[in-house]
């Protein structure tokens, strides 16, 4: 992973020491809300429903063990003992006091990590595939394009007040875990003929109150001209996006409003002047990023394989978290495996201090000390031998992180919802648990691959748009209700999922769930999925199901 040199751990030392001296000036009267709001905002300070919040950028969601434990102890000192990994690779931290945010940055930079762009209208936290670097299917390693991309990007002064917020993603991999189509500017890297890096760029994706799939607006971009082209992206936005309505300013309302070939036009009007210039890759400063990104010290394949099939029919349980948690890697003697925490109870992502520092020593044991976190809200050790695997799993489930639900309905996404954020409309951690405790092990494993996501308001931080079954909490009358939708989407064939109908109370939403599913089971062909029969037998089905009180009425 990337490791600070000097120019990095200077910048991240003198910004946590201006924001000390901005929290003092703030705290004895000398600095106005309105004028600190700014300041702490660059630093991932938010103010939420019952207490600041602190979110700590994870690039492209790569951790080191060492990191992580220090987030497990910001956790036990400042927090109330535990941390919410998020659907941006991040963490937040809900219950921090202002006055000791400096003394947590301070703590985060001597861990080479920071707060810096987690909020404002600035370019967020870029994100990536969890499995970079290790998935079998990949066709190029985004990580070190990645760190490119943060490092040009932070503390750029261009762009550090943008119309709205900025996010980037990228993909190098044939299966597309990043959710790149839903994103405001996105990179798919892929090989041309002559074995060379080249991008296709889409921009204007998002979710929100207008959710849209970003067009695609440049094929086959050189690799080299990836932060030119990104310049010019932002230039055209910066110029025309809209600053005077904030639900009319992100990159997706200007790209629609003049249409994808217009906006790509006028990228290539501002490119004319930036291609090739200062912002363009040296093949010297790849190299010094890309030898950040080297493989650890890998067994032989035959040393770390081994044969597990009696193990397997022994522990039924491990059988199933071989099936559910654990992925091929790029090594034939190695594997990938997720550490769940989607437990029953527990809000979707979170994570106590204990289990940080637990995580982190399964990372120091099994994966070389290296972790992932997902934009699925899990942990990742990417680098496990195939021979550790059975060891692996007796001390994930002791330290409750095997969990073999993988990919499957208790498997949810969820924002902080209205038990944290100031912005929700309703609840998101109760319905998370209440579909969780509608569905046993045996029913799960019987509906397969089932994708639930749920929001607490249409930000749409837990991605509802595309999930199979998303969840919407809406506010009607003061009341938390809930819309769902149905055949979303977030891999190649991105898709944004489709309102059934009328929002829903609390109480009737594990219930619909279980009666879309029910639908899926009885109307799927051999080993279909839940989306792929969305697809193939539409919507209707699915809401005559949701709503038999209005087919009886018919």
């Amino acid at each position: 992973m990337y490791r600070y040199d000097a120019v990095d751990r200077l910048l991240v030392e003198e910004r946590a020491a201006q924001f000390r001296g901005q929290t003092e000036r703030f705290l004895k009267g000398e600095l106005s809300e309105d004028a600190f709001k700014p300041l702490r905002l660059q630093n991932g300070l938010y103010v939420q429903r019952h207490a600041p919040m602190l979110r700590v950028a994870i690039p492209y969601g790569m951790l080191s063990s060492d990191q992580l434990r220090v987030l497990g102890r910001i956790a036990r000192e400042y927090d109330r003992g535990y941390g919410h990994f998020t659907t941006r690779q991040n963490i937040q931290y809900n219950w921090v006091e202002i006055a000791r945010v400096p003394d947590i940055l301070d703590e985060l930079a001597a861990v080479e990590m920071h707060g810096i762009q987690t909020s404002g209208n600035c370019i967020r936290n870029t994100t990536t595939d969890h499995l970079a670097g290790v998935a079998a299917d990949e066709i190029v390693d985004p990580r070190p394009y990645c760190e490119l991309m943060r490092q040009w990007s932070t503390f750029n002064p261009e762009f550090a007040f943008l119309p709205r917020k900025f996010k980037v993603a990228f993909n190098g991999a044939g299966q597309n875990r990043a959710a790149t189509g839903v994103h405001d500017l996105a990179f798919d890297l892929k090989l041309d003929a002559a074995g060379e890096v080249v991008m296709d760029v889409m921009a204007g994706g998002g979710q929100g109150r207008t959710p849209r799939i970003g067009p695609v607006i440049k094929r086959d971009l050189p690799w080299r001209e990836m932060l030119t082209y990104t310049e010019a992206v932002l230039r055209a936005y910066n110029r025309w996006g809209r600053r005077d309505n904030l639900y009319k300013a992100r990159i997706k309302i200007l790209v629609e409003s003049i249409g994808a070939e217009r906006f790509a036009a006028d990228v290539e009007d501002e490119w004319r002047h930036l291609k090739g210039g200062i912002a363009r890759i040296t093949d010297e400063e790849f190299q010094r990023i890309n030898a950040c990104f080297t493989d650890p010290a890998y067994l032989s394949d035959d040393e770390a394989s081994a044969d597990l099939s009696g193990l397997r029919v022994q522990h039924k349980r491990f059988d199933a978290w071989l099936r559910r948690n654990v992925v091929a890697h790029k090594r034939a003697g190695y594997a990938a495996v997720t550490l769940s925490l989607k437990r029953t109870g527990p809000a979707p992502g979170d994570a106590t201090d204990t289990e940080m520092e637990r995580a982190a020593d399964l990372a120091d044991r099994f994966s070389f000390g290296e972790l992932r976190v997902s934009h699925h809200q899990n942990l990742v050790l990417a680098h496990v031998a195939r021979k550790d695997l059975f060891d692996l799993w007796q001390a994930a489930e002791a330290a409750g992180f095997a969990e073999p639900n993988i990919g499957l309905v208790t498997d949810i996404i969820a924002c902080p919802g209205g038990d944290f954020c100031a912005l929700a409309n309703a609840r998101a951690i109760p319905i998370a648990t209440a579909i969780q405790e509608r569905f046993d092990a045996a029913k799960q494993e019987a509906i397969g691959e089932l994708a639930v996501k749920i929001s607490g308001c249409i930000n749409s931080c837990g991605h509802h748009h595309v999930g199979h079954i998303g969840v919407l909490g809406v506010d009607k009358n003061g009341e938390e209700w809930y819309q769902i939708l149905v055949g979303g989407r977030s891999d190649n064939e991105v898709t944004l999922g489709t309102i059934l109908g009328r929002s829903i109370k609390f109480d009737e939403v594990p219930g619909m769930v279980e009666r879309l599913v029910d639908v899926y089971l009885n109307a799927r062909e051999g080993e279909e999925r839940f989306i792929d029969t969305v697809g193939r037998i539409g919507i209707a089905p699915f809401k005559a199901a949701a709503y038999p009180d209005k087919v009886q009425a018919a």
